[in-house]
């Protein structure tokens, strides 16, 4: 069978202002401020959301980015009488927020603490970040509800995506495939190579809800659970910026991540007879365009490396369409790319290629071609469990785990990309170890709470060169996981008592 608009490669490949702040506890969002460029108009993109979504990534991102030449210029007038005084000042001014005043008071006896100041300021921002997003709902999405109908409609009762832990991947499920991120199970891990135990068990607490409590639909409902894996590369310099866990080797990342896919279905299959229940689906994404490529599976479940949609070309074959052709165009190209695709796998590839074809015109509208930052430009480490707020390209570096012994290979390339991003620099590393619990099981809070210090000294004593230096800092927080509240703050190793006084 012919195979149009398929992509097929059958060697080896290594290609590839200001924002103000809501008072008090909230990022608020700027006016776009990035140049629109040509080339992001498409029939099937919606401009409107585009608009909406920019303005709080914008938003979020100032607030980050305004901490260093804030603290630059505070540093300036340290020596002064008033220093402390107008410290402050333009602290409320510029970032939203006071700063620690035991650090500001011990000033005049030595040079300002900047390291232990830097890693203060990232960590309020984080939590007024987080408060913002649990009490504001920024990125709720319109079709939430109706997605939940249309993914059983396309024959899967959940949806278990595992990116790379990488910070370019972060906006994956919001923006790139623009899927609402309450429906979607999402956990991080360095080259996409997931815990297939941890997977296991998620398939378990699934099933056991479908039997129980007949939710998110009955047992014997014909749906199956969608596992998803998605990869990385770069188009800019495929050489240097794909994948660091994969030693930016586009094919050796796709190959490990269909590995982890299929040992996945195995141990399922193994284990409780019934490999029908699991379907599994391959993605690769340009960190450089947000354009992704399809890796979809045939009729008996098997993925080929060498065959995948391409979303970047089909932008381009159907831009000058009208919608419902263009709608069509990608429909056929997907009926094409494999034999005997199940009707529902092809409904759900067409659906995020159509979604994809909206961040394709989102990039080229507020950064041109390409994102400008192609390579790592996180701002700090998120270590634990929770971080569904964090939908945002290039914000943090995830490393899920439970303990830091367990995910040693997740935490050693974050501290890798941080050593160059911060270390090198004299600006600390700020890591924010996090486990969200359920506050409806008895001690669920205190063993979360355990759980942080236990991570928080591992993470010390692991870098301990870097710790002691002061160029590596901690916050550990942990979020009641049932509601919307915000997260809570135990201990820091900035400065404990303001951190833990903070709610």
């Amino acid at each position: 069978m012919q195979r149009a608009n398929a992509n097929r490669t059958r060697r080896p490949d290594r290609d590839a202002g200001r924002a103000p702040m809501r008072r008090p506890g909230g990022v608020g969002s700027a006016p776009p401020r990035a140049a629109r460029h040509a080339g992001g108009v498409h029939p099937l993109v919606d401009s409107r959301e585009n608009e909406r979504l920019f303005r709080y990534e914008d938003g979020v991102k100032q607030a980050f980015d305004r901490i260093t030449p804030v603290l630059k210029q505070i540093s300036a007038y340290q020596h002064e009488t008033d220093f402390e005084q107008r410290a402050q000042q333009t602290a409320r001014q510029e970032l939203g927020f006071e700063l620690p005043p035991e650090i500001l008071a011990d000033a005049w006896i030595c040079q300002l603490d900047m390291k232990r100041l830097f890693a203060w300021c990232v960590f309020e921002t984080y939590r007024r970040y987080c408060d913002a997003f649990f009490s504001d709902d920024p990125l709720v999405a319109d079709s939430a509800e109706d997605f939940a109908a249309f993914l059983q409609g396309c024959g899967f009762h959940t949806l278990d995506i595992s990116p790379c832990a990488d910070g370019r991947l972060a906006h994956v499920i919001r923006y790139v495939l623009r899927l609402p991120q309450d429906h979607v199970r999402r956990k991080s891990y360095a080259g996409a190579t997931f815990d297939v135990e941890d997977s296991i068990q998620k398939w378990v607490e699934v099933e056991m809800l479908r039997y129980r409590e007949g939710r998110p639909n009955l047992a014997d409902a014909p749906t199956r659970y969608l596992k998803v894996v998605v990869y990385h590369f770069s188009s800019v310099d495929p050489e240097h910026q794909g994948c660091a866990a994969h030693g930016s080797d586009t094919r050796l990342a796709a190959s490990e991540g269909l590995k982890r896919l299929e040992g996945f279905r195995e141990a399922i299959e193994n284990s409780f007879c019934c490999g029908a229940s699991i379907d599994l689906l391959l993605i690769g994404m340009d960190t450089d365009t947000d354009s992704i490529r399809v890796h979809m599976p045939d009729g008996q479940g098997r993925i080929d490396l060498d065959t995948h949609i391409d979303s970047l070309g089909l932008f381009g074959e159907t831009a000058n369409l009208a919608p419902a052709d263009a709608q069509a165009a990608i429909e056929r190209s997907v009926a094409a790319a494999v034999d005997d695709a199940a009707d529902g796998m092809q409904r759900f590839v067409a659906r995020l290629l159509h979604n994809n074809l909206s961040q394709i015109a989102y990039v080229r509208t507020f950064h041109g071609s390409h994102y400008a930052d192609i390579g790592h430009a996180e701002r700090f480490i998120g270590a634990g469990i929770g971080f569904e707020e964090v939908q945002l390209r290039n914000l943090m570096y995830f490393a899920y785990l439970n303990t830091v012994e367990e995910a040693t290979k997740d935490m050693d390339v974050g501290i890798k990309i941080f050593s160059g991003l911060n270390a090198a620099h004299g600006l600390p590393i700020p890591v924010v170890v996090r486990f969200d619990y359920h506050g409806q099981v008895p001690g669920a809070r205190e063993r979360a709470v355990e759980r942080c210090r236990h991570v928080a000294a591992a993470v010390a004593a692991r870098y301990a060169k870097v710790f002691e230096r002061g160029l590596l800092h901690v916050m550990q927080v942990v979020r009641d996981c049932t509601g919307s509240g915000p997260i809570e703050v135990v201990d820091c190793s900035v400065m404990a008592n303001e951190f833990a006084g903070a709610h």
